[in-house]
């Protein structure tokens, strides 16, 4: 099984990593965390959890999307390699595998994601199940992963970014990852986007104030993450999870409101900050995406819009695209 999966461990933005992020959404105002900070070992269970939820439809609409969908994405694309960023949970690229599966021989599957142990974890749990398959992962975050892309092993590329992750993307960050994977794509390859869509607030909302409270957990985990990256004293229960619909903005955005004046250090960064009562941290947003302008921001960065696949209530799509 090993000759079928090569991880290559791409450099890292150390530039970004290192805490200059942290410092610098800290001492801005409103106070802000990079989302990517959610994701340690205890905060990728969390989401799991969280993907499970009743209140959290996300995952089970876009899963259901892609039951109905996988086959005809597959006969339209005809025999590609199937890139993805952000492997994670490899629920939703097995759905897509095994459409592939019946339009070509050999199947060929590269992974981006920042964590090596997830990817591999998820590629061996692949090549036990597909025979057919070979996987090339790279290690690394999106944008270094995509140009790092080497020449592809089928006669085309579908390129998957599933999830509606686009949504933690600020618009002009969504403008530069489509004008970036723009150009790193080659004529006649294949784009697959999730989003999001606009819905009621009264589905919006319990979708990230879950009853169980798992999402507010989620939500501190980041600062336990902190504390252990960067030498922190963050008292995370000092935090109250809270998220919000911006109605002009069109996202979810998620918070942690201070309980009280407070002053945090992060010793590996000789940084400290402090809180006032009720001064909250922007966490993550989360957008929620109109077809038609979503439409005309990729034509915009270059792509042929194909089709877009939905589910009954149109609460989330698939979005299919060609350079």
């Amino acid at each position: 099984m090993s000759d079928r999966l090569h991880l290559t461990h791409l450099p890292s933005l150390t530039t970004e990593r290192d805490g200059q992020d942290v410092i610098r959404g800290l001492t801005q105002q409103p106070k802000s965390l990079p989302s990517y900070y959610f994701y340690d070992a205890a905060g990728s269970r969390l989401f799991e959890q969280i993907c499970e939820l009743p209140e959290y439809y996300p995952t089970r609409t876009e899963l259901g999307i892609l039951e109905t969908a996988a086959g005809a994405i597959a006969q339209l694309t005809g025999a590609c390699e199937l890139v993805e960023l952000g492997s994670g949970s490899d629920r939703k690229i097995r759905l897509l595998l095994s459409a592939y599966a019946h339009v070509q021989p050999r199947l060929y599957y590269r992974p981006i994601d920042v964590s090596g142990s997830i990817l591999k974890t998820s590629a061996m749990a692949l090549l036990a199940d597909y025979p057919q398959l070979s996987i090339h992962g790279l290690v690394g975050t999106y944008q270094v992963g995509l140009e790092h892309l080497p020449p592809p092993l089928a006669p085309r590329r579908l390129l998957c970014f599933l999830g509606s992750t686009i949504g933690n993307l600020s618009p002009r960050e969504c403008q530069t990852l489509f004008q970036q994977i723009h150009r790193v794509l080659r004529d006649g390859d294949y784009f697959l986007l999730g989003v999001d869509l606009i819905k009621d607030t009264s589905i919006l909302l319990p979708a990230y104030n879950d009853a169980q409270g798992v999402t507010a957990a989620f939500n501190r985990n980041i600062l336990h993450h902190l504390n252990w990256r960067f030498q922190g004293n963050f008292q995370p229960e000092a935090f109250a999870h809270r998220a919000i619909y911006n109605p002009i903005a069109q996202q979810i955005e998620m918070y942690l409101d201070s309980q009280h004046t407070q002053t945090v250090t992060l010793a590996a960064l000789d940084f400290q900050c402090t809180f006032a009562a009720a001064e909250p941290i922007l966490t993550e947003i989360s957008r929620k995406f109109d077809l038609v302008a979503l439409k005309a921001a990729l034509t915009a960065a270059g792509f042929r819009w194909i089709n877009a696949f939905t589910d009954p209530q149109q609460w989330f799509a698939l979005c299919l695209c060609q350079v």
